[in-house]
């Protein structure tokens, strides 16, 4: 089991939070229009670093010291506004717990037809934006942070713990100072306020949401990975593999975001830390060449892919349209026998 270095982590949480900071700065530095949304959209990246430092925090593999994690994560949360308590529950626990399982794993969970069928028009016509290649940002910020992260309300609100509270309370409290910042400094500089909150608060934070969407999104949809909706039959295709994808890039995209992409690695081993995950991929693609599925980014596979999975037929594990035609079989592995009556 590989262990978090304390200094390392550290060191990479300061980096990126200066680079945060830096680009905000900007937003307000700059009176050009174009630079600061090309700062905002800078912000909005950044944030997406500094969040996969959480996510390893609230992995406990960040640093060695599981109490250390819990405050570092909280702080690489603040830029997301991401409630450290509630995402440690739903990414942690029901994600990572039981992935592609319907009913328990809802990010990105597929509808089958009937389930597509039996929603109003209005909910239909927002699935489709969700599933058209051009919604993650959307489909993040409403179905994850909003509904499930930001004082969810009883339906979604996985229990009622003080904790869920006051990660509320803290990130909203940083949202409060964040405006206050950006505001004073439009006053200060005699900028327009609309402007510099635009481009310095809302341009970053919906970058990161679409960041994140799509990240997610690519991480465990593909025509050939499958959704299961019984757990027996979950349990005997060794989901932890079979239903993660890792998505390669050209340039240096990968360490750019932290080497989340190798994200097959992950699931099989939550605790290693982000800086050795490339090599653990790699390991683990020499022992498993025939499990793993890797795709190698393009812009055509992507929209190929939001073209055809749209919905899920569960009982055939098919990918298909909107109208119920098939537009991919999936792939059905089962390494183990099932369990004797």
């Amino acid at each position: 089991m590989a262990k978090g270095e304390t200094s390392r982590a550290i060191a990479l949480l300061m980096f990126d939070a200066t680079l945060w900071l830096g680009a905000i700065f900007a937003t307000v530095y700059f009176e050009h229009i174009l630079l600061k949304i090309l700062f905002g959209v800078i912000a909005g990246f950044i944030t997406g670093r500094i969040f996969i430092l959480g996510h390893d925090a609230c992995h406990q593999s960040f640093t060695a010291n599981r109490e250390l994690n819990k405050v570092l994560g909280r702080i690489a949360f603040l830029p997301s506004l991401t409630p450290y308590s509630l995402w440690d529950i739903g990414h942690n626990v029901v994600h990572h717990g039981q992935t592609n399982l319907k009913g328990f794993d809802f990010v990105w969970a597929p509808l089958s037809k009937a389930e597509f069928d039996a929603l109003p028009a209005w909910r239909q016509t927002l699935e489709r934006i969700y599933r058209s290649g051009w919604g993650p940002v959307l489909y993040y910020m409403i179905e994850i942070w909003w509904k499930r992260e930001y004082f969810p309300n009883a339906t979604y609100k996985p229990a009622n713990r003080a904790i869920f509270m006051k990660d509320n309370y803290l990130v909203s409290a940083f949202a409060v100072l964040w405006l206050g910042s950006l505001i004073a400094g439009a006053w200060l500089t005699d900028q327009s306020i609309w402007i510099t909150l635009l481009t310095g608060f809302a341009l970053p934070f919906l970058f990161w949401n679409g960041m994140i969407g799509f990240v997610v999104y690519v991480h465990h949809t593909h025509p050939s990975v499958s959704w299961y909706d019984k757990k027996s039959e979950w349990l005997r295709a060794q989901p932890f593999v079979s239903t993660t994808v890792h998505l390669t890039f050209n340039f240096v995209w990968g360490a750019l975001m932290h080497h989340i992409m190798e994200h097959t690695a992950h699931h099989v081993d939550m605790s290693i830390p982000l800086y050795r995950l490339k090599e653990a991929q790699a390991k683990l693609e020499t022992v498993l060449p025939e499990r793993i599925f890797i795709q190698k980014f393009s812009w055509k596979w992507y929209f190929d892919t939001a073209r055809a999975c749209k919905l899920y037929d569960f009982e055939n594990k098919a990918w298909l349209d909107f109208d119920g035609n098939k537009t991919a079989d999936s792939v059905k592995i089962m390494l183990t026998p099932a369990p004797a009556c």
